[in-house]
């Protein structure tokens, strides 16, 4: 999902800065809550919105996102995929399909 060549282009980048002085995860997770409401704003008065700012808004959640588990010293593929079965196992296809219901609700 997320190579190495991205994780190592992040920690350069972060590196040539010196920015990792400031990414703490409470100020990394801080800044992905910012970044994700301006990728709402986007969307603030309608459903359409303009795909080169969306994907520049996205870009910083995934950035922050991608810096926060690095920091943490976790694989955000592993993550993923271990939430992915935990969410597959409160979402069986037999009872969630095509419902967007909570778990507690199927």
């Amino acid at each position: 999902m997320f190579d190495d060549s991205l994780r190592g282009a992040l920690k350069k980048f972060v590196e040539e800065r010196n920015w990792g002085q400031f990414h703490s995860p409470e100020n990394l997770a801080k800044s992905i809550s910012v970044e994700a409401a301006e990728l709402l704003e986007c969307y603030q008065w309608g459903g359409e919105a303009p795909t080169d700012r969306v994907a520049g808004e996205l870009a910083d959640v995934l950035t922050y996102c991608l810096l926060l588990a690095d920091r943490l010293g976790l694989d955000p593929e592993e993550i993923v995929m271990e939430k992915l079965e935990v969410t597959r196992q409160k979402y069986p296809v037999e009872r969630a399909r095509d419902r967007s219901a909570k778990y507690d609700e199927l």
